[in-house]
């Protein structure tokens, strides 16, 4: 579409995206129009136009915690990439874009000798993604460290601002998974640090994250929330689950927290695993198991 070129440039715009280019499972079905979007000015524009043409839009980040259907998504997918991080050194103040990925911001935290974000130097998204998700790891999470969101309203073009106490955090979850937004910024404080601990404890984590998670095969996280008075993995190796293989989706042995991408996966072969886990945990044990990942279908 030439409006949607003209608003955003061609250069950023892709039709008939497959969604397997932007999810870490490495599946997914096209995204009829794939948006690459790195202003506010631009968010806003794009949703105007698509309010007016009643064009349906969701929004990505950087596709690390997404399971897309083989059917792919209709109408405009937005992903936002503005990348500007501005540090005060001194107050421990950061105002984030929400394009800026985890890791990015863990290391310009190291370079400015700030502590409180080593927990999500291993985390491969965005901060908007952290964000939507209260991601966490190793006893830390987003909740911990955030003051303050802007966002945009999809549905009334917007821009708003959310303290911590109204972001509704709680376990993987934040007011957003009940809103349509874009978040564009987010507002962080952090403590001052000695830089050799910092770096030694974002080792420490990413040497754990190898130890114990399946890195040689394409997969979104752990695929299941803890659960509140069991640990998930464990039941699901317990029911004889580890191993187990539907098409080219596997239940990871070196953690079954993990279903993975063994190589030629669809989208629909790991739903089908996610489901019969969910099933056989739920007949052995009366457990229910709630999926971390976001399934768009």
């Amino acid at each position: 579409m030439k409006e949607i070129e003209d608003i955003l440039g061609k250069d950023n715009i892709m039709y008939n995206e497959p969604m397997s280019k932007h999810t870490s499972f490495k599946v997914g079905g096209p995204a009829e129009i794939f948006a690459k979007v790195d202003s506010v000015d631009k968010v806003k524009n794009i949703l105007k136009f698509c309010k007016k043409n009643n064009i349906k839009v969701t929004v990505i980040g950087n596709g690390s915690n997404l399971l897309v259907s083989d059917e792919g998504i209709k109408g405009l997918v937005i992903k936002y990439i503005a990348n500007e991080v501005k540090i005060d050194k001194t107050s421990g103040e950061v105002i984030c874009s929400g394009g800026v990925l985890n890791l990015v911001l863990a290391n310009k935290l190291l370079e400015n000798e700030l502590t409180g974000f080593e927990f999500a130097s291993g985390i491969p998204g965005t901060i908007a993604g952290a964000v939507y998700m209260n991601a966490g790891a190793y006893d830390g999470e987003m909740s911990k460290v955030i003051t303050n969101v802007k966002y945009i309203d999809i549905d009334t073009n917007e821009i708003k601002v959310l303290s911590n106490k109204e972001l509704d955090f709680s376990y993987r979850e934040s007011i957003f998974q009940k809103m349509n937004t874009v978040i564009l910024e987010v507002e962080m404080k952090f403590k001052k640090g000695n830089k050799e601990e910092i770096k030694a404890k974002m080792l420490e984590n990413k040497e754990k994250r190898a130890s114990t998670q399946p890195q040689d095969f394409s997969n979104a996280g752990s695929t299941f929330k803890r659960g509140n008075d069991f640990i998930t993995a464990k039941l699901i190796d317990e029911a004889g689950l580890k191993g187990y293989q539907m098409g080219g989706a596997k239940v990871s042995e070196k953690h079954a927290g993990f279903v993975v991408n063994t190589g030629n996966a669809t989208a629909e072969d790991i739903i089908n695993l996610i489901e019969y886990v969910k099933k056989v945990v739920y007949e052995k044990y009366g457990k229910k198991l709630e999926t971390e990942v976001r399934i768009i279908k």
